[in-house]
């Protein structure tokens, strides 16, 4: 996976270009982000072709990390039907984008304490699409891959390093919810 690959390396410069200041325009990252896959759609494919074929499960790929300000960007593969469990961002603001097949993002919102959530919003992602989340502590999400049969990709843009987060898991049927401190793993590094 050691390779440059230029497309990647047109996706880093968008991110690292409007991922500036406390709240980013989201928006118009989230808007030339697009563009630039459509436009480099056919090498993309190929570049990143062995991760959609690797079969070793849920993956992170390191494209590129800045320290200031913060900001990293990621290449993420979700296996046929894989779901996340429902998660925060440890408060970073965060974008996430289709490059191949389908995501399903459920946004959840959490009281200050952490353990009641309720299902807010859900978006789907085709290739080029985007959803977005600012920094906040109660915002919380859950994804999917909707094929039963191809593994997804998709783009992570983060206000730093998400090296911990927090999983949620329902407590029986009271209506609240557990919190389990979970590490971040990268499998790799995508030279862009």
């Amino acid at each position: 996976m050691a390779k440059h690959m230029q497309p990647l390396k047109a996706l880093r410069e968008i991110a690292f270009d409007y991922g500036v200041g406390e709240h980013p325009d989201l928006a118009t990252m989230a808007r030339e982000l697009s563009r630039a896959i459509l436009q480099h759609k056919t090498s993309l494919q190929h570049d990143l072709a062995s991760l959609r074929t690797r079969g070793k499960g849920f993956e992170r790929w390191l494209v590129a990390q800045r320290s200031k300000p913060a900001i990293s960007v990621l290449v993420m593969a979700w296996p046929a039907n894989y779901a996340t469990p429902i998660h925060d961002h440890a408060g970073l603001w965060g974008l996430e984008l289709a490059l191949h097949g389908a995501l399903e993002v459920e946004s959840w919102d959490r009281d200050p304490h952490g353990n009641i959530l309720r299902q807010v919003g859900r978006d789907w992602l085709g290739p080029g699409d985007a959803s977005w989340f600012d920094a906040d502590d109660r915002y919380a999400h859950r994804c999917r891959n909707l094929s039963r049969h191809e593994t997804a990709l998709t783009l992570h843009v983060y206000g730093g390093d998400l090296a911990q987060y927090l999983t949620y898991e329902e407590a029986g049927s009271t209506g609240q919810w557990l919190a389990r401190p979970q590490l971040s793993t990268i499998t790799g590094q995508l030279y862009a």
